[in-house]
């Protein structure tokens, strides 16, 4: 996490006298969990001065980091640095807010002398969807296939402003390249961690999802296409209200394939230990059904199987997680997302596990319908 900015700084001394119209001294700075890899977030914490509270996200396209998470310039990139602003600014954050999914209040949008921009946002409190029962992630699934559905019925063309994200999956996906030239590494899958904890025949599994995962991208690519926040679970929601979402962090926002928003909810809620794996199939009927519901009740009629398909497809987002894990199988100290504590190495390896696994009954469930549905190959 970052740590708190000195309200020495006369450009954030003069945020905080404009936002909360007292001296910057009294401003108390608490550093939110959120990827520190990633090159687009200098820091993101909230901001108390007496009874009152704001968020401070401030976005930045010089930050040191990997190659991976490296900011881009270009808009439609995935990880284009500039276009949570934009997403904020002109309103998109609230596109599905009719179907009681909306976003943080935009309090201020601050463009810095040194080019960064600090977001102000509504510090918004509720009960957080890390805390969720699986009825209230199926009401959540249920709201955005409202969204989506209404605007597939109506024929509405997906929101597509310049700064919005293009081939997020397929980019994402060919960016993560960390330990991929272990999958076909017999000592690789000899590691402990792995031997003891993946369960059987998941190598060969997850090795023909990475060599079909072209094959799936086209699927995906081919699917009805709708607006995704692209980044969905748990820990990026909170419920201020019965029957209401809010959602964060909107940085990868832009062009997503029907159920791909889904396809990462379900699994995400697992691999980041919000749920237990044997709360999987639960979860995932749930979400699942929820969300058709929500498409349906907006008045689309098309194929089921488009949605089914775009959903266990949506397991080649995972394609690089199990060569992730392999090169990771030695390390003697594992972190959780943030980096902030440590976890059990063999916990989160049998967790995990249990969802690679459920990710090749995806993928294989994607290869029927694809075949059924008449998908080249």
């Amino acid at each position: 996490m970052s740590e708190a900015p000195t309200t020495h700084s006369p450009q954030l001394g003069d945020e905080v006298r404009d936002l909360f119209r007292v001296p910057p001294e009294r401003a108390v700075f608490e550093p939110l969990t959120h990827n520190p890899k990633n090159g687009v977030t200098a820091g993101v914490w909230r901001v108390t001065v007496a009874e009152r509270s704001a968020v401070l996200k401030v976005l930045t396209r010089g930050k040191q980091t990997t190659e991976i998470w490296a900011a881009s310039e270009d808009p439609r990139h995935w990880n284009f640095w500039r276009r949570e602003a934009y997403v904020y600014e002109e309103g998109v954050a609230r596109a599905w807010e009719p179907w009681g999914i909306t976003a943080p209040k935009l309090l201020a949008s601050v463009e810095r002398p040194d080019g960064d921009v600090a977001l102000w946002l509504e510090d918004v409190r509720g009960e957080p969807a890390t805390g969720w029962s699986t009825a209230a992630h199926a009401g959540h699934a249920r709201r955005l296939g409202a969204a989506h559905g209404r605007a597939l019925a109506e024929q509405t063309e997906p929101l597509d402003h310049p700064w919005l994200s293009r081939r997020f999956l397929r980019d994402y996906t060919a960016a993560q390249t960390t330990g991929r030239d272990l999958l076909d590494d017999d000592t690789a899958w000899q590691q402990p961690l792995v031997h003891d904890h993946f369960p059987e025949g998941l190598r060969e599994e997850m090795v023909r999802l990475h060599h079909e995962r072209e094959w799936i991208l086209r699927i995906m690519e081919s699917l009805p296409r709708v607006f995704s926040h692209l980044d969905q679970w748990p820990a990026n929601l909170t419920a201020p209200h019965s029957g209401q979402s809010v959602l964060f962090d909107w940085a990868f926002a832009g062009d997503g394939a029907l159920g791909e928003d889904i396809g990462n909810y379900i699994p995400d809620t697992i691999l980041d230990g919000f749920l237990p794996a044997a709360r999987l199939p639960e979860l995932a009927t749930a979400v699942y059904e929820g969300y058709v519901r929500g498409l349906r009740d907006s008045g689309w009629q098309g194929d089921e199987r488009l949605v089914r398909l775009g959903v266990c497809a949506s397991s080649v987002k995972y394609d690089w997680l199990t060569a992730l894990m392999l090169s990771r199988a030695g390390d003697a100290q594992q972190l959780d997302y943030g980096g902030s504590r440590t976890v059990e190495a063999e916990h989160r390896y049998r967790e995990r596990g249990v969802v690679l696994a459920f990710l090749a009954d995806w993928a294989r469930e994607a290869r029927g319908l694809a075949t059924e549905l008449g998908f080249p190959h």
